[in-house]
């Protein structure tokens, strides 16, 4: 069944002259029938790339939303309307605002796990990849890095010349992993190396052997001569590692670490999407071009930084 949905997408997808964006914590299923698989941002620079259409996104909104800004000219379509993400919505664009009038002299950092309206009153956005390398070009001592204060957190600690100011905020599925739990899991395999996202909570990050983004765990656990390793970012990955590298042991963290999210799409998602681009029935992302400029600003102050 599985096998005859995906043919039938793919059929659909050269008709429809449509690209599938998915992001690495989607299902092996969905990754298989993609055009391309990576990080949040990686998938945005990608489909710049692309003669096409329209892209259906695998992901969560703000995915969807940074698609749309760096190719506004095609039609951007998520997978399932209800993917969003609590660390992208849970800061008010008015809040952020507030604090540049009373402290002008920070420059404001976004994680690129924001909305597309919470990015326009930011001045530079960064990846978990880049925020070290992107904080440390930003000529102002001064920053305020948002929402993640663990990720914040991580670079603060790389780059303590810098003065950063943190707010509560972040992933709660990364952030419900205690170092506890890594505590129990290194027990059952003390020869195992410990890879986490810097999402993780501070004191869990301190244990780990290797701290990167998605695709940069995946990186190392791929070259590494290690056998063994404990996988501290969403579960899916762990899965997605055990199939690429059957000669090594692959552990999650946590079963804490899952997304539901990400876990919304399925691939009767991206067939039904596929078969509603031109009835109206499919979930478009709209964005007015005030909007995508205003937003664009610290995408393209990203990618000047970071290149």
């Amino acid at each position: 069944m599985i096998s005859n949905v995906q043919k039938e997408i793919l059929r659909l997808k050269k008709e429809k002259n449509a690209v599938i964006l998915a992001h690495a914590y989607q299902a092996k299923e969905i990754v298989e029938i993609a055009d391309e698989t990576g990080d949040s941002y990686a998938l945005s620079v990608a489909a710049t790339k692309y003669d096409c259409d329209a892209f259906i996104m695998c992901g969560v909104h703000f995915m969807a939303e940074t698609v749309k800004m760096l190719s506004p000219d095609k039609r951007v379509f998520l997978a399932n309307y209800n993917a969003g993400c609590p660390m992208a919505e849970q800061m008010d664009p008015q809040i952020i605002s507030q604090i540049k009038e009373k402290e002008p002299d920070r420059t404001v950092v976004a994680y690129i796990n924001t909305t597309a309206a919470l990015k326009t009153v930011c001045d530079v956005c960064v990846t978990s990849a880049t925020a070290v390398k992107i904080c440390r070009e930003i000529e102002n001592k001064k920053l305020l890095f948002i929402p993640d204060c663990n990720l914040g957190s991580y670079v603060q600690k790389q780059l303590p010349d810098k003065d950063i100011k943190l707010l509560q905020g972040g992933c709660p599925v990364h952030a419900a992993v205690t170092l506890g739990d890594l505590k129990a899991v290194r027990e059952r395999h003390p020869d195992a190396l410990v890879l986490v996202h810097p999402e993780c909570r501070p004191e869990v990050v301190e244990m780990a052997d290797y701290v990167g983004s998605t695709t940069g765990i995946m990186k190392f656990a791929r070259e590494s001569e290690h056998k063994e390793f404990i996988i501290g970012t969403e579960i899916s990955i762990t899965e997605h590692l055990q199939y690429e590298c059957p000669d090594k042991e692959f552990y999650n963290l946590s079963k804490k670490i899952l997304c539901p999210n990400m876990k919304l799409t399925t691939l009767m998602d991206v067939y039904k999407t596929l078969q509603n681009l031109d009835n109206g029935k499919a979930f478009e992302i709209k964005m007015d071009d005030e909007l995508i400029s205003k937003a664009k600003v610290c995408i393209d102050e990203m990618i000047r930084l970071g290149g």
